[in-house]
């Protein structure tokens, strides 16, 4: 069996596309959160603390003059950027949290289905019924 032919059978198993649809889903999921946190979440808490941007938080380590944007300090030199840390913690936790919460809901979900109960095996035809009877007759 080539390599190719291989590929092709990893390629069109169900568990690699539902990985590669998984991928995918949760690049645009994580663009959105992205987006909640940067454009929502981050100016609320920004202005709670003094209407300061979190992302252009930073401490110069190459002597770079006070009140850069963060990009503009980054250009002199290296930079400790707490800021955009900060914000990059806030979207991983709420992402955790948002994937979180969708995982205990496919869970309650799948505990609220009931249990495919079995059958009651079926009732033997008669000729099967018959031939039983003559049977325990026939041990009597």
């Amino acid at each position: 069996m080539g390599m190719m032919q291989e590929f092709r059978e990893f390629a069109v198993k169900g568990n690699a596309i539902d990985l590669a649809v998984g991928v995918i889903i949760g690049g645009a999921f994580g663009k959105i959160v992205d987006s909640i946190v940067g454009d929502l979440i981050m100016p609320v808490v920004g202005k709670l603390f003094g209407g300061l941007d979190f992302s252009n938080y930073y401490i110069a380590l190459a002597g770079q003059a006070a009140g850069l944007s963060l990009e503009e300090a980054k250009k002199g030199g290296a930079v400790f950027a707490y800021g955009n840390f900060i914000t990059i913690l806030v979207n991983f936790i709420l992402l955790a949290f948002i994937i979180f919460m969708m995982v205990k809901q496919i869970n309650r979900l799948k505990k609220e289905e009931p249990a495919a109960a079995e059958p009651a095996p079926a009732e033997p035809a008669e000729e099967v019924q018959l031939l039983r009877e003559i049977r325990d007759s026939l041990k009597r």
